[in-house]
């Protein structure tokens, strides 16, 4: 049985959600990926992308967008600025993890970001945690112990200061290639067991943030197939289905760095699938294809991109939220007004 929900984290929750209760939030945390996608158009390492790009990217991301969503997720590092631009109406939520992980290191272990604390993110606004974990469930029973002590520290971080602790699952498997049919064929079972594992109430979680548990482009009839279907549209659906059903917490989708239309059609299946999702924490399917027009023809010509193509992304993602599950009917909450009151 999960815990009833306490004041504190039950306000972050409402502060992020929707008047329905819904999470339909906007996803800008990226570092590293964020770098890659600048690297290309201005012809440079990753390494070498200047830092205050990314600043202004955010920025403008947040202000025209924020307004069609319940919340914003950004980084201590990059994205402050940018949370003080969001709009009234949305929420902010705030990534405790560093970017990327150590290859030199075994397992694809979790760090936190070294001067940054639950407590210094609660005082810059934040109004939930999230940590983002690589995970399989056929790693090493060592490395997965480490992963597993490690989310029960975090987990315990938030639960001390009453604030809502979101964990981010991000499935692989140890030597296959993440894009490949190989991949795709265990990525079900990956994403199903992740949300079977920390359902368990001894991590304090209270939203679980999953990638979708199918490859989409090898679902038959995704708008940008890969070169081998592995799913029927119904078995990619019976795929939804099974993993919905092992979390007692309310979950929701990342968009993984799909394109917006191969996003909405994973939302399609996970709606027609009877999934009882609780919304979204889409990133690059709204606003990536943004960077080449700021880096070729500068923030005007970003901001009207944003305004334009930007937020028609984001409203094509909230039309395919009216088949999400509100989170309160998921998880139990004492003594609080109900979202729509918060709103």
């Amino acid at each position: 049985m999960t815990a009833e929900l306490t004041p504190g984290k039950k306000r972050g929750l409402d502060a992020v959600s929707d008047g329905r209760g819904v999470i339909a939030a906007l996803a800008i945390d990226q570092r590293g990926a964020m770098r890659e996608l600048f690297s290309k158009p201005m012809s440079k390492n990753p390494a070498d992308v200047p830092g205050d790009q990314l600043v202004e990217y955010k920025k403008a991301v947040s202000r025209i967008l924020t307004p069609h969503a319940s919340a914003i997720l950004l980084d201590p590092e990059f994205g402050l600025p940018a949370s003080r631009e969001r709009a009234k109406t949305a929420g902010l939520l705030l990534a405790y993890e560093v970017t990327g992980y150590d290859k030199a290191v075994k397992g694809r272990l979790p760090r936190l970001l070294d001067h940054w604390s639950v407590q210094r993110l609660l005082k810059e606004g934040a109004d939930s945690i999230k940590l983002l974990l690589y995970y399989s469930a056929f790693s090493e029973p060592e490395i997965n112990d480490i992963k597993y002590a490690f989310v029960e520290r975090l987990g315990a971080e938030c639960a001390a200061l009453d604030v809502p602790f979101f964990l981010e699952l991000v499935s692989y498997a140890d030597g296959i290639d993440g894009k490949s049919s190989e991949f795709a064929r265990k990525k079900p079972e990956l994403v199903s067991k992740g949300m079977a594992e920390f359902t368990k109430p001894q991590y304090r979680i209270d939203i679980l943030k999953v990638g979708m548990p199918v490859a989409l482009a090898a679902v038959e009839g995704a708008p940008s197939p890969a070169s081998e279907v592995v799913y029927s549209r119904q078995e990619a659906k019976q795929h939804f289905l099974n993993a919905a059903q092992q979390s007692t917490l309310p979950f929701i989708y990342l968009s993984e760095g799909v394109s917006n239309e191969t996003f909405q059609f994973g939302l399609e299946l996970a709606a027609e699938s009877g999934a009882k999702f609780s919304g979204v924490l889409c990133g690059r399917a709204t606003w990536k294809d943004g960077v080449a027009v700021y880096v070729e023809k500068g923030p005007a010509a970003l901001d009207e991109w944003l305004r334009t193509v930007g937020t028609q992304n984001i409203e094509n993602v909230n039309a395919r939220l009216q088949a999400a599950t509100p989170w309160h009917a998921i998880r139990s909450a004492s003594g609080a007004t109900s979202s729509a009151q918060a709103k």
